[in-house]
């Protein structure tokens, strides 16, 4: 009798370990088998998230086959303290698995920002204040010229601050880079001199091959000691970046002096006037040879570049001709 019943028991443990197994078998077929998702979806896994409210979350929202087989799986793949929180990408029916090893890569989505160049520090921080998925308020200073005009990735969750931060650096390494390959030309003692011509290049043309010429003019007048008679320095000598002018130059605006106005000052500004990029900073340290020491614009987006200030002012007066009101 004692046999028999020892038999059974046997027997019955055997059958639950077989059923068991087989349990065990089909949640990791439904581990591994095509979600039911048809289509991509962002999904974003908040910090902090325990698995069986993630699980949850991911079922409700039809992206896995079912909640308790997704922990199963993560679980017999000790991978539950692995997952990432991040904005991901879910591809069209995933499996559980892959879905688990998406969210251990930390393959997260990112996203991007482009700085235009030659904007000014305060048109910055709109644009970053403005991004998308960044976090926290602009604390640090932001001073004129010290942010490198590029495209920006960074993901959801980044602070504004930490991005500014890699702005700065970038402009930092970009400096170094020119100077490390070309030395700064007589004309310009430092860093920051470089910085505040090649911000008055960026602001004078929009045209690529013109940088280096224009670059070449002013570095022509300063070895002379002409003025540089920079328009852009008087815009900001009365705006002081905090704005757009709005409206023409005048001729006061032209004789008011201030630490701007290259119109009533000899030498370089008081700083940077925008953040230039890399090709007007390179122009500084690579300008064009030339004897030109006037240009004016010609009417097209270009500009039209002399020798004397009859030749100069002979552009000036095709261009206001140009302009002139019907």
């Amino acid at each position: 009798m004692k046999k028999r019943v020892l038999i059974g028991l046997t027997a019955f443990f055997l059958l639950g370990v077989v059923a068991a197994g087989g349990v065990a078998a089909l949640a990791w077929s439904l581990f591994t088998s095509p979600g039911p998702f048809e289509g991509e979806t962002v999904y974003i896994l908040k910090k902090g998230t325990g698995l069986r409210a993630l699980s949850a979350d991911l079922e409700e929202k039809g992206i896995i086959n079912n909640a308790y087989v997704f922990i199963f799986g993560v679980r017999l793949e000790e991978k539950s303290g692995q997952l990432q929180a991040g904005e991901y990408l879910i591809p069209y029916a995933i499996s559980g698995r892959d879905l688990m090893n998406l969210f251990v890569s930390g393959k997260v989505i990112e996203r991007l920002i482009t700085i235009p160049e030659g904007l000014q520090s305060r048109e910055i921080r709109a644009l970053v204040a403005a991004a998308p998925g960044l976090e926290g308020e602009i604390t640090r200073p932001m001073p004129e010229g010290a942010f490198l005009p590029e495209s920006y990735q960074y993901r959801l969750g980044d602070t504004r601050d930490e991005l500014l931060d890699r702005m700065a650096t970038a402009m930092q390494a970009a400096i170094a880079s020119i100077t490390a390959a070309h030395p700064l030309p007589p004309e310009i003692k430092s860093e920051e001199e470089l910085v505040i011509l090649a911000s008055i290049i960026e602001k004078e043309t929009a045209i690529a091959a013109e940088r280096p010429r224009v670059a070449g003019v002013f570095l022509n007048r300063l070895r002379k000691g002409m003025k540089l008679q920079s328009d852009p320095t008087v815009v900001y000598g009365i705006t002081e970046g905090s704005r757009d002018l709005g409206r023409l130059l005048s001729r006061k605006d032209l004789a008011t002096a201030n630490d701007y106005n290259t119109y009533q000052m000899t030498g370089l500004p008081k700083g940077p006037i925008a953040n230039p990029g890399v090709e007007s900073l390179q122009s500084v340290v690579q300008p064009e040879e030339t004897d030109y020491l006037y240009f004016v614009a010609d009417g097209t987006g270009g500009h039209a570049f002399s020798l004397t200030l009859d030749e100069h002012n002979a552009n000036v007066r095709k261009w206001r001709k140009l302009n002139k009101k019907p």
